[in-house]
C-alpha cells in the first residue's frame, strides 16, 4: 500500500510539472537554475510569457480559468480539451508572468488545465521551482505596478512560506495599500491563520482603513472564528468606524440570530449616533422578511429622533406593503 501511494504522489507532482496547453506559442521547458530572478533574466529582454506551478491552498473553488485580458496578451479560453472539470477546485497553481523591456509586464494565476493562447510570443516554463522561490520572488515584486497580483499569488500559495510573506505583508512599516489587499486575501484564502492575523490586524493597525479592510477580510473567511471576531468587532471595536463597517457586513450573514442581535442593539446601545445610523442601514440591507419588522420597531419606539427618521428613510425606500401599512398608521394620527 506504502508503494502504491508513494507512487501516486509522484505521479501527481510529475502531472503539476507538466506545462499547461499553451497555443499560438514558441514554447520551451528549463528546470531552474539558481534564483526564479536570474532564470527569467536569462530569457531576455523580452517580451515573453514564463511561467512555473506550485500547489495551491485547499478549498479554492473559483474556475481560475475564467479571466482575460482586453490588451492582447494570454487569456484563459476555458478548460483544454479532455480534461475534466474539477468540481472540487484545482490542486496546483501556475504562475504566469509577462516580461517585456525586462520589466514584469503583467502577471496573472490560473489552474494547469487551463487553455492558453501567448499570442505568438516566446513561453518559457520553469520546472522545480520550490514554493519559498516562487513566493521569494512575487516578493521582490511588491514595489511595483504588479503588487495586488503578487499578493494574490501569495495568497494562493500553500504552506509555511506563503503565510510567513502574507504576515510581512501586514506590517506597520509595509504601504497602507498592500495591507488593505492583504486583509482581504487573509480572510479569503487562509482559514484560522488569516483569522488570527485580522484579529491582531484590528488591534493593532495604525490606519482606521487598514482595520476597517480587516473587518472586509472577516466577512468573507469561512472559517468559524472569523464571526466570532466578527461580532466582537461591531460591539466592542473602539473604532466607530470599524463597528461600522462590522455591522454592515454582519447584516450579509443575517441568518445567524446573532448576527441579527447585534445588530439591532447596536441601534438602540451604540454611543455613537453615526454608528446607529449604520445599524439602521444595516436592518435595511437584511432580507425582507428579518430586516422591515426591525426597521418599523426602530422608526416608533427608538428614543433618538435621527435614527427614527433614518429607519423611516429606509422603510420608505424599500416599497414593502408593511413600510406602506406602517406610514398610513403615522399619517392618521
Amino acid at each position: 500500500m506504502k508503494i502504491i501511494l508513494a507512487t501516486l504522489a509522484a505521479a501527481a507532482i510529475l502531472s503539476a510539472q507538466q506545462p499547461p496547453q499553451v497555443e499560438n506559442a514558441k514554447s520551451e521547458t528549463r528546470p531552474l537554475n539558481g534564483t526564479l530572478a536570474a532564470q527569467i533574466k536569462s530569457f531576455g529582454a523580452g517580451p515573453f510569457w514564463t511561467a512555473w506551478t506550485e500547489p495551491i491552498i485547499p478549498g479554492q473553488q473559483n474556475d481560475m480559468c475564467r479571466w482575460g485580458d482586453n490588451d492582447g496578451g494570454i487569456g484563459g479560453s476555458g478548460h483544454a480539451a479532455n480534461t475534466p472539470v474539477r468540481l472540487e477546485g484545482p490542486t496546483a497553481l501556475v504562475v504566469l508572468v509577462r516580461v517585456e523591456n525586462s520589466q514584469v509586464d503583467r502577471m496573472r494565476v490560473s489552474s494547469p488545465d487551463c487553455s492558453l493562447d501567448a499570442g505568438g510570443l516566446p513561453f518559457y516554463w520553469i520546472t522545480s521551482v520550490p514554493a519559498a522561490e516562487s513566493v521569494n520572488w512575487l516578493k521582490s515584486e511588491m514595489g511595483g505596478a504588479q503588487m495586488e497580483s503578487a499578493i494574490l499569488a501569495v495568497s494562493l500559495h500553500a504552506g509555511p512560506a506563503a503565510e510567513r510573506a502574507l504576515d510581512d505583508f501586514t506590517a506597520p512599516g509595509q504601504p497602507e495599500r498592500v495591507r488593505e489587499r492583504t486583509a482581504f486575501w487573509l480572510g479569503t484564502s487562509r482559514g484560522a491563520h488569516g483569522v488570527d492575523v485580522l484579529k491582531r490586524m484590528l488591534a493593532t493597525d495604525p490606519s482606521v482603513r487598514v482595520r476597517e479592510q480587516a473587518v472586509f477580510g472577516l466577512s468573507v473567511s469561512r472559517d468559524p472564528a472569523a464571526l466570532t471576531t466578527l461580532l466582537d468587532a461591531a460591539k466592542n471595536s473602539k473604532d466607530a468606524g470599524v463597528r461600522g463597517k462590522a455591522l454592515f457586513w454582519l447584516a450579509q450573514k443575517a441568518a445567524n440570530k446573532q448576527a441579527r442581535d447585534v445588530i439591532a442593539g447596536a441601534v438602540v446601545n451604540d454611543p455613537d449616533r453615526s454608528v446607529k445610523e449604520q445599524a439602521v442601514f444595516a436592518l435595511q440591507q437584511m432580507p425582507p422578511d428579518q430586516g422591515i419588522p426591525l426597521l418599523i420597531d426602530v422608526a416608533k419606539n427608538n428614543p433618538d429622533p435621527a435614527v427614527r427618521k433614518k429607519a423611516m428613510f429606509w422603510l420608505g425606500q424599500s416599497k414593502d406593503q408593511r413600510a406602506l401599512d406602517f406610514f398610513s398608521q403615522v399619517l392618521r394620527q
